[in-house]
Parts: C-alpha cells; sequence; structure tokens
C-alpha cells in the first residue's frame, strides 16, 4: 500500500466532486434516459482515466505535455465536442425537453415517460470520448502521481495503485450520483423543470467549451 494513499485519497475526492464537463455530461445524460444513463456516463469517463493514467504511468503523457502543437489540438477537439453536446441540450431545452428522455420505466423508474431514450451505449460513449478530449486528465496524472510516490518504493507499481485508488474513488461518485437523480425522479419527470434544468446543463457545456478554446487560442497565442 502506498504511504501517502490517505492524503492522495482525500485530494481524490476534492478533484471527484468538483463540478465540471464530465458531472455537467452526466447530469446531461441524466434527463434524456434516467439514472442509469447518467451510471453509464460515468463508466465511459472512468474508462477515459483509466487510459489516461495508463499513458501516463508508460510515460507517454510526457511526450503530450512537451507538444504545444499536440496539446492545443487536443484542448480544441474537447472544446469542440462540449460545444457540440451543450448546443444540443440548449436546442432540446427550449423546445420544451421533446423527445430527449427515455421511456424505459421497466429497466429504470427514473425515466421519464415522453420521447425516445437515449440508448446507454450513446451515453458511455460520449462519456469516454468527453474524458479522452480532456488533455488536462492526463496532465494531471503526469503531475500528481509522482508527488504521492516516495523515494524508496518502486515507480511504476506504487503509480499503478495511486491510479486504481483515483479510478475506484470516480466509480464511487458516479454511482452515488446516479442514485441521487433517481431520488429525484418525481422532480425530473416534471417537464417544465427537465427543460429549464437540460437549458442550464447545455448553457454550462457551451460556457465550458468556450473556456477550453480561449485558454487554447491564448495559449497558442504566446
Amino acid at each position: 500500500m502506498p504511504d501517502q494513499l490517505v492524503p492522495f485519497l482525500l485530494l481524490t475526492v476534492l478533484i471527484t466532486i468538483t463540478p465540471g464537463s464530465d458531472m455537467a455530461l452526466g447530469i446531461r445524460n441524466s434527463l434524456r434516459g434516467g439514472s442509469s444513463a447518467c451510471w453509464w456516463t460515468g463508466l465511459g469517463c472512468c474508462t477515459g482515466v483509466v487510459i489516461h493514467a495508463t499513458v501516463s504511468v508508460a510515460g507517454l503523457s510526457a511526450l503530450l505535455a512537451a507538444s504545444a502543437t499536440a496539446y492545443t489540438a487536443l484542448k480544441v477537439a474537447g472544446a469542440c465536442y462540449l460545444i457540440w453536446l451543450g448546443v444540443h441540450s440548449l436546442i432540446s431545452g427550449l423546445r420544451g425537453g421533446r423527445g430527449t428522455v427515455g421511456t424505459d420505466v421497466g429497466r429504470d423508474p427514473s425515466a421519464v415517460r415522453d420521447g425516445p431514450r437515449l440508448p446507454l451505449s450513446a451515453a458511455y460513449r460520449q462519456g469516454l470520448i468527453s474524458n479522452l478530449l480532456n488533455p488536462k486528465i492526463a496532465i494531471l496524472f503526469l503531475t500528481m502521481l509522482p508527488q504521492f510516490v516516495g523515494n524508496d518504493e518502486p515507480h511504476t507499481i506504487t503509480s499503478l495503485q495511486l491510479a486504481l485508488a483515483f479510478v475506484v474513488t470516480g466509480l464511487l461518485w458516479w454511482r452515488l450520483l446516479s442514485w441521487l437523480l433517481a431520488g429525484l425522479q418525481g422532480l425530473l419527470s416534471r417537464k417544465g423543470f427537465r427543460s429549464v434544468l437540460e437549458s442550464i446543463t447545455g448553457t454550462v457545456l457551451i460556457a465550458l467549451g468556450l473556456r477550453v478554446a480561449l485558454g487554447a487560442w491564448r495559449a497558442a497565442g504566446r
């Protein structure tokens, strides 16, 4: 067990529960497919974290951090994807939420009863793509993991253990978030509230995308 596991877990929890693009996407997808869609979005995000962590431990993230062009390109791609998702959510919210939320009440009681259901595979894919196109995750692992590996500890094994702890924390948080959203099914089933919330999450996704794009543009101009 890593010597610095406890402080690493405390930092990991703070990072995980901080609202960001992944969480906004999970809430957005819960409106389209119930709490199970939020859970599968989280699974996609956690899969992306596993890939980032593996690449980071292998040392490949150092190449990304060293290449300003590659880093900027990845940030722009991620920004475009967030804006694209946000525009779709915003349009759906302005239209009153028609054709956005699932109907399979037998599979997921939190699914609202009108419109086609968001496939779980689509929720997973969106979570995965959103996370993979976030270079900050790769840089996070590249810069954070070494801070919690002691000089007398095996670097690769300890880094993998810390990365695993990060992923498990993320899974637990997404499971909790999906349960919380399932408990709000009565509120989420109200079309007016659903439309407002989808408009808000769409706006947040667009704002996050624009923020990432602006940061990439400023970095490229230096």
